[in-house]
């Protein structure tokens, strides 16, 4: 193993034991390596670097929500990998890229993994969420929970694709703040 595998597992580990420092330091390191990941995968496709910090906020809040699903017996960074390259894949779904567009360079590195959002884990988001302002949620819950496209949703939720495109964001910002207060320890 090497030392950032070790590291963060020990994180990882200590997190899933209820330490809501290691968790908030665990969530922390790997913001800043998936945000390495997704500024160098959209560049390799072309895309623009401003993508990347959504699905930084994005991959985080799911590596919270999926945490329960994570096996202590296995390494962590081909989970975390498996769930980076999946909001990776979903994100240029949504815009219309080709996933032949996406590299498969690390696909080795992927491991099977339940995709499947626990009970607790969704009541968990739906709490934190009414916390945030009526059109973060309205916007969030429409392309990120619902699958509608940005025009979709600034239709349902009565507000114009760029404001639905900056509540997503400041959103998604605020419920990685949210859940990383909120852990118990």
């Amino acid at each position: 193993m090497t030392t950032t595998e070790t590291d963060l597992k020990a994180l990882m580990l200590a997190s899933l034991q209820g330490d809501a420092a290691s968790h908030r330091t665990l969530l922390e390191r790997l913001s800043r390596r998936l945000r390495a990941y997704y500024k160098g995968k959209l560049a390799g496709i072309g895309r623009g670097a401003s993508e990347a910090e959504d699905l930084v906020q994005e991959a985080v809040l799911a590596i919270h929500i999926k945490r329960h699903t994570y096996n202590p017996a296995e390494p962590l960074t081909p989970w975390v990998h498996a769930i980076a390259r999946y909001k990776l894949i979903d994100c240029l779904r949504r815009t219309r890229t080709s996933r032949a567009d996406v590299p498969i360079d690390e696909a080795d590195e992927v491991m099977a993994h339940d995709d499947h959002i626990g009970a607790e884990s969704t009541f968990d988001v739906r709490r934190l969420m009414q916390q945030l302002p009526q059109k973060m949620q309205c916007a969030i819950e429409a392309v990120k929970l619902d699958g509608l496209s940005v025009a979709e949703a600034a239709r349902r939720c009565s507000l114009s694709e760029s404001a639905v495109k900056v509540n997503i964001h400041r959103g998604l910002k605020a419920l990685a703040a949210l859940i990383a207060r909120e852990t118990p320890a």
